[in-house]
């Protein structure tokens, strides 16, 4: 090295403060180690120095602003020296700690001192060191688990986790753990619901926003002074991974949604997403954006995502029809110089293979005239004999779920039954074995193989008593249908809204020709109440005529 570079290279003098140092109180602070750092570097006529400091940083990670410059900068060649006050300050993940000192900084020919450890590098690494890291270790974990621990009993409480409400809320200035509607922002989380409601995908609401020039969460953040990222480069640029996060967010509903993430271990900052089951809901702890009924529409809508065509139609349909014999979906295909009068479904798992099940085609506007025609006959049914209606299909509906409930009970009992079985003759082979009437080996395969078995059965256990409880006799989903279909008032034409809340699947039976016609069976499933048991032609007549007969003497 000449000595022009020489005299370039600077003794870096490295401050990190975490948000748990904080309540350590001043002795603790930046300021006190910067004071520190720089007598030092003085008293030891250390050249060139310069402070670098990481504020609210842990200790664990190194993905630390000040210190990767650093790293670079020794890269370069241009640090003689990296001082800081005490060991920990470097970092407390003992596998890095530990490679810095004994490979990088004698690669990088950086000398390391840790003043109030009395580590200096020039004059060799004690065999206390490695010990010192394995301390500082234990306490980033101890540390963590403590507040792991304070956050467990706060989720469980209600309170909610996330440090910033979702876009759509704000915190209460007098209580920062309540959410207030922020009524701006809310305005666009309805608009968002509504559009995807009415057949759009995020993608496509991306796309209106953007040129609605509807200012994104974090712009709209900024604008109101709430500290948050940097607004896009390009103002107003919606994608469609926010829009399916708000889509997602069961927040909008009045509820607080905790433990939705986790951390594999207290060294790795990635969150890793929990299944939904482990997630611990407080329903109604503050005021909704979006109904329930809206959002689990919208939450089945996205199980069923529909995809435009080549063309850009997508159909109100699409992802509703399925497949009488091979229950796949059926694909919606616009052609012939894109008329939509001519737009078809045909069965997906015929376009993949011919051979595994047959074409199941329907034209779109013959589904829509079909439905259209169920609905209302299905709207004034309800409206008009609302009891009747609601008497037959608890009939129908009750039967069906009498025999479900009856199989899932008896399933569970088997398996409870054999959970005792196998620890008796668990307790049998064991009897056996200690008698010398089997072998060792004998008995360790019979016992592994029973304890698989009853390990697998006591995981399904929990969820078979959970099918049972919710497959008992329920009321709710009618009624709900009911309350909705005695609103709807002049259905002369069918929209994506009325479509997606009322219409849970089309299933479309293979066409069959007898006298030389087509005929096609389509089956319509009503979304809380399935197949409706609707009047016979002779019926509805019937039902019509003293309909009439009601309100002319109601009139006379």
């Amino acid at each position: 090295m000449n000595i022009k570079q020489s005299d370039k290279r600077i003794t870096a003098l490295y401050a990190r403060l975490s948000r748990d140092d904080e309540k350590d109180g001043i002795s603790g602070s930046i300021q006190n180690q910067k004071a520190i750092l720089e007598k030092y570097a003085k008293d030891n006529k250390l050249p060139n120095p310069r402070f670098f400091y990481d504020d609210g940083f842990s200790g664990v990670s190194f993905t630390r602003p000040a210190f990767m410059e650093i790293m670079e900068l020794a890269e370069q060649g241009l640090v003689a020296n990296l001082v800081v006050k005490d060991h920990s300050r470097l970092g407390r993940n003992r596998l890095v700690v530990g490679q810095l000192l004994e490979e990088d900084f004698v690669r990088l020919d950086v000398r390391y001192i840790a003043i109030m450890d009395n580590i200096d590098t020039a004059k060799g690494i004690s065999d206390i060191v490695p010990m010192q890291d394995l301390f500082n270790e234990w306490h980033a974990k101890n540390t963590s688990d403590k507040v792991r621990r304070v956050m467990q009993s706060k989720g469980m409480s209600g309170v909610p986790l996330t440090t910033n409400p979702p876009f759509g809320y704000m915190k209460n200035p007098n209580n920062k753990d309540e959410w207030l509607v922020d009524e701006p922002a809310a305005k666009v989380v309805r608009q968002i619901f509504e559009m995807c409601v009415s057949g759009l995908g995020p993608t496509q609401i991306a796309k209106r926003l953007k040129a609605k020039k509807v200012m994104t969460p974090t712009e709209y953040w900024n604008s109101i002074g709430r500290k948050c990222g940097k607004p896009p480069a390009i103002p107003f640029r919606w994608v469609a991974d926010t829009v399916s996060d708000i889509l997602d967010k069961q927040e909008y509903c009045g509820d607080t949604v905790n433990f939705r993430t986790y951390r594999k271990s207290f060294k790795l900052k990635k969150k890793l997403d929990k299944p939904k089951e482990e997630w611990k809901v407080f329903p109604d702890t503050h005021p909704a954006i979006i109904d329930r009924e809206t959002f689990a529409l919208v939450q089945e809508l996205r199980q069923h995502r529909r995809r435009p065509t080549k063309s850009g139609i997508v159909s109100m349909f699409s992802g509703l029809l399925y497949c009488a014999d091979c229950g796949e979906k059926l694909y919606y295909s616009v052609t012939n110089n894109y008329k939509r009068e001519l737009a078809y479904f045909f069965c997906s798992s015929y376009r993949k293979n011919s051979e595994v099940c047959s074409a199941h085609y329907i034209r779109e506007k013959v589904v829509e005239s079909l439905v259209l025609e169920s609905m209302q006959r299905v709207m004034w049914y309800v409206q008009t004999y609302e009891k009747l209606f609601a008497q037959r299909q608890m009939e129908d509906f009750g039967e069906k779920k009498k025999k479900e409930l009856a199989e899932k009970r008896r399933e569970l009992d088997r398996a409870k039954r054999r959970v005792s079985e196998i620890d008796g003759i668990i307790q049998k082979l064991y009897e056996d074995n200690a008698m010398g009437r089997i072998s060792d080996e004998r008995f360790a395969t019979m016992s592994m193989s029973l304890e698989d078995e009853q390990s697998r059965l006591k995981d399904r256990i929990p969820e078979m008593e959970n099918c049972v409880e919710n497959a008992k006799i329920q009321t709710e989903g009618l009624q709900r249908f009911i309350d909705k279909a005695k609103r709807v008032t002049q259905l002369s034409e069918l929209t994506p809204e009325l479509v997606h809340e009322f219409i849970q699947k089309i299933v479309v039976s293979k066409p069959e020709y007898r006298d030389g016609k087509r005929y096609q069976g389509v089956e319509i499933y009503y979304n809380g109440v399935g197949i409706i048991r609707e009047p016979s032609p002779d019926e509805m007549e019937e039902y019509f005529q003293e309909h009439l007969e009601r309100k002319a003497a109601k009139t006379a």
